[in-house]
């Protein structure tokens, strides 16, 4: 059995006994003539940006969802081949692929058609039920429980009892996002012209959702094109330009928290404030996230031990909990 993180920035592939065997890019590279596959993952994506005119380096996944079918199944297959030598006996698997919870019909069977090419049966499972797995939650209790997982495409918040979402809200607003506002701001402060590779280092480095201490404070030298002269130019960013340029961005985040909280039934609110909210995804790694979104809620905002894993993790142990989570799966034949 495999659980699939079909990531907008990332693929995790987790096999059951043999824990998480994949972490790279999801990012292919291919020749622009031909269409031969150069590299996946990690490789192609040090290409981005670094390529000769005759090879590309793109990202097939886009806000959460396929936007090039094609491109999707190919890296698929290749990173499924990794972890399973012999593309044959991917057939004798079951896998598991989580999906934001968000998506249209339409993209549902777009990705369950580029997993079916290679699997015995295929499963989908929303984000927010496969984090609340992996975080150790226990989802089939008549209890409500609350996860908000940032990702690279998606931000996905929903509140769940008895195995099923109950309210929930995906934005398209996510780590990817977050990257774009420091391209941006460093573009119209700066007049500096940097990639996103320089802009997720910089929201890892000193990146924060808000500045809580006097220490929370950082600074990082960046590179990038002067875009007054043409010339390459250093400058230095800190803290606190990451928080201005993340602002418009964490404040839609906010109000889609605000949002779920305001339609779930009252009792399970009332659960939620008793066990709190538990933050995962890539995302729950920008410092202070967890007390911005306390704040708004009012209600204790937990990252989960492993927030970069647990959504596979999740999406990996879910194939063992089919029979609890039937109303909230969608198979190769249609939802259970």
């Amino acid at each position: 059995m495999i659980g699939v993180d079909l990531g907008t920035t990332n693929v995790r592939i987790h096999m059951k006994g043999k824990g998480i065997l994949l972490r790279e890019p999801a990012v292919i590279a291919l020749s622009k003539d031909t269409q031969e596959i150069k590299a996946v993952g990690e490789e192609a994506y040090r290409m981005l940006g670094r390529t000769p005119g005759s090879i590309i380096a793109v990202r097939p996944m886009a806000d959460g969802v396929i936007a090039d079918y094609s491109l999707t199944e190919k890296m698929l297959k290749a990173f499924l081949s990794k972890v399973v030598k012999g593309a044959s006996r991917l057939f004798k698997y079951n896998i598991m692929v989580c999906v934001p919870s968000g998506i249209t019909e339409v993209e549902r069977r777009a990705v369950l058609q580029a997993i079916k090419q290679v699997a015995h049966k295929v499963f989908l499972i929303e984000e927010p039920i496969a984090g609340a797995i992996g975080s150790g939650i226990n989802i089939a209790e008549p209890v409500g429980s609350m996860v908000v997982d940032v990702g690279g495409g998606t931000t996905d918040i929903a509140v769940m009892s008895l195995g099923a979402i109950v309210v929930a809200e995906s934005l398209r607003i996510a780590g990817n996002t977050f990257d774009d506002n420091i391209i941006r701001y460093v573009k119209d402060k700066e007049n500096l012209l940097i990639g996103n590779r320089t802009a997720e280092e910089i929201k890892r480095t000193v990146g924060a959702a808000r500045i809580d201490t006097p220490g929370d404070i950082m600074h990082i030298d960046v590179r990038g094109r002067d875009l007054i002269n043409g010339m390459p130019k250093t400058i230095s960013v800190s803290t606190k330009d990451v928080v201005a340029a993340l602002s418009d961005s964490l404040a839609k985040v906010g109000d889609g928290l605000r949002q779920v909280l305001e339609q779930s039934p009252p009792e399970l609110v009332s659960d939620v404030i008793e066990r709190g909210i538990v933050l995962n995804g890539g995302g729950a790694l920008l410092r202070n996230l967890d007390s911005f979104l306390s704040d708004i809620a009012d209600i204790p905002v937990a990252v989960a031990e492993n927030p970069t894993d647990c959504v596979v993790i999740g999406t990996s142990k879910a194939l063992d909990m089919v029979h609890v989570l039937s109303d909230g799966l969608v198979t190769s034949g249609g939802r259970r």
